[in-house]
């Protein structure tokens, strides 16, 4: 049995085309997991044309396919960079170095798959050297936002008795911060090399990038003796590609458009909260 989910932003799912879709793969009842946000109904099986039929809603609402069993997961595996925040943190520190527009052009690409992961951080790395340390505060107090949902998202697998662990291609000064806001179990990220308080264009190697991201999967889940299938986890770019394809449910989240093609699930209308929805959590 699957689940067919319905998520849109908050007071625009229109029951209409709940209805209207139910019908057209001939679902069982449908269940609202929020009032105008967020729905579903069970089927026996995945619909021949879905892909055709979620094109055709995708201005209106999110459509994804679920499979009933295991869908409540044990962990949580995130992103941090437009995941759990809104910004991409090397770009904010950017901006504060007077290069933000050729930092973010370089970000955008790696995310999209176009440039070495590896090779474009360090690129972009170099630019930030003589960046006073106090920078980092800076940046965190006035230009990062949290995404929308991440502290119910994170509350409520603790509620299940779930783990989190935050694991980023950005840096540590950054997810330590993120992860005690948020309330993550972990986190791991790079490591920014600072010499007499200022940043030294450096990072320290090797570099965390799309295989470290699947070897947390791999460690975290043998650690809490669960599996893979267990995990749900969440990113937007190209580096995220290995665990989103790895893991029980892997989500792409307003995520470029390479990686939307490689993912099964995608939300483009929700926030964080649709991680919930899709493992079929109601709203409180």
């Amino acid at each position: 049995m699957f689940i067919a989910s319905l998520i849109a932003k908050p007071g625009t799912l229109d029951p209409a085309l709940v209805e209207s879709l139910r019908n057209a793969f001939g679902g069982a009842d449908v269940v609202w997991l929020a009032p105008d946000e967020a729905a579903e109904f069970a089927l026996p099986a995945r619909p021949s044309n879905f892909d055709e039929v979620r094109d055709s809603v995708a201005a209106q609402a999110d459509l994804n396919i679920v499979p009933i069993e295991n869908r409540a997961k044990k962990m949580l595996l995130a992103d941090m960079d437009s995941t759990m925040i809104q910004q991409e943190c090397i770009d904010e520190l950017a901006e504060e170095a007077g290069v933000g527009a050729h930092v973010k052009d370089i970000t955008a690409r790696a995310m999209n798959g176009e440039l070495d992961f590896e090779g474009a951080l360090i690129e972009r790395v170099a630019l930030l050297k003589g960046l006073p340390e106090s920078v980092i505060d800076k940046v965190v107090a006035d230009r990062i936002t949290l995404m929308p949902g991440g502290k119910e998202l994170i509350a409520q697998m603790h509620a299940n008795g779930g783990h989190a662990a935050l694991v980023s291609g950005g840096f540590t000064a950054f997810t330590q911060r993120v992860s005690a806001l948020l309330g993550f179990d972990e986190n791991r990220a790079n490591t920014l090399v600072i010499a007499d308080g200022e940043l030294t264009g450096e990072v320290v190697r090797p570099i965390l990038g799309k295989q470290a991201k699947v070897d947390a999967l791999e460690q975290i889940t043998e650690r809490l003796e669960i599996t893979e299938a267990d995990v749900i986890a969440v990113g937007d770019g190209a580096n995220d590609l290995g665990m989103l394809n790895r893991a029980g449910m892997g989500v792409a989240l307003h995520a470029k458009p390479s990686v939307q093609a490689e993912c099964d699930l995608r939300i483009n209308h929700g926030d964080l909260t649709a991680l919930l929805y899709l493992q079929g959590y109601a709203k409180p």
